[in-house]
């Protein structure tokens, strides 16, 4: 009797079977544009295959959609200036501290909203998720999200077209690049709400998600073994005593938007001074991660 044949099994820790993924993936995108090129290095590929439980067609196209979204929204030329507003209250902020790997920590409070632009907003997103990936150590390309609930109520709650917006940007053109999430002291009004919110993140994603709370030691030493509470600010259960100044992260970002355009040979009038930096005024009620 004739034998059946065995369908093929792919094994993601086959380094031969992976490289043939790679290559597969990359001959089926064909030729790309300068920026395209720069961006599918092999890294990304691996995350978009990943992404997509390594199905070659699934992932080409979760990838050509991102090529399209970058070739219109273009979010490597996206500059301080143009966002600086949504970031006066420190809403959100790429923290000077990193977890104990050396990953970029992104820092979100949610109650410290300020203003209503949907486009704003998701152009501060966009342009954050930009700077802390540019910002991540060789060998690293996912970095942790702390979100502090600190003084959140539902008056604070994002609608629901700017959550779902927000939600697609970071899931179908950021595809892994999260290692954990931190929420931090969320009202029992917030979980509820969550319930709601949840259907929109894929389950992947889901489980990167810890609620941590300032009074429970045992959630607690869940984000001190991800970040050393020695470079932790004080407010979130740590010893750093930090400080934000919104003039002194405009003056950091303007700094980085010049590392931005090199790296992606920007032209030249998307390439801002250091000089140039915007007048802000100092707000010291503010606290955003500053190293101490």
């Amino acid at each position: 009797m004739f034998r059946k044949k065995q369908a093929s099994h792919f094994d993601s820790d086959d380094a031969e079977q992976r490289q043939a993924k790679i290559k597969e993936l990359r001959a089926a995108l064909g030729p790309l544009s300068g920026r395209g090129e720069k961006y599918c290095d092999e890294a990304c590929l691996i995350r978009y295959l990943d992404a997509r439980n390594w199905n070659v067609d699934k992932s080409r196209k979760m990838l050509k959609e991102s090529l399209k979204w970058r070739a219109t929204k273009r979010p490597e030329d996206i500059r301080w200036p143009d966002v600086s507003v949504e970031a006066e209250t420190g809403k959100m902020y790429r923290a000077t501290f990193t977890d104990r790997e050396g990953r970029t920590v992104v820092v979100m409070r949610p109650a410290k909203q300020n203003t209503s632009s949907h486009e704003g907003q998701l152009q501060y997103l966009i342009y954050t998720l930009e700077n802390a990936v540019l910002s991540l150590p060789e060998g690293h390309d996912k970095m942790v999200w702390l979100i502090d609930f600190t003084g959140w109520t539902l008056a604070h709650a994002t609608p629901f077209k700017t959550a779902r917006d927000c939600m697609n940007v970071l899931q179908n053109h950021y595809p892994e690049r999260l290692s954990i999430a931190f929420l931090f002291n969320p009202p029992k009004v917030f979980e509820a709400s969550f319930k709601v919110l949840k259907v929109l993140v894929d389950p992947k994603s889901a489980q990167k998600l810890n609620f941590v709370y300032k009074e429970n030691d045992e959630s607690m030493k869940t984000m001190y073994n991800h970040i050393d509470p020695e470079v932790l600010p004080v407010e979130f259960g740590g010893k750093n005593n930090a400080v934000y100044n919104h003039e002194d992260y405009s003056k950091l970002m303007t700094k980085d938007d010049i590392k931005t355009a090199s790296f992606w040979a920007a032209d030249v009038n998307h390439v801002v001074s250091v000089d140039s930096v915007p007048e802000v005024k100092p707000q010291s009620s503010l606290i955003v991660a500053k190293a101490s």
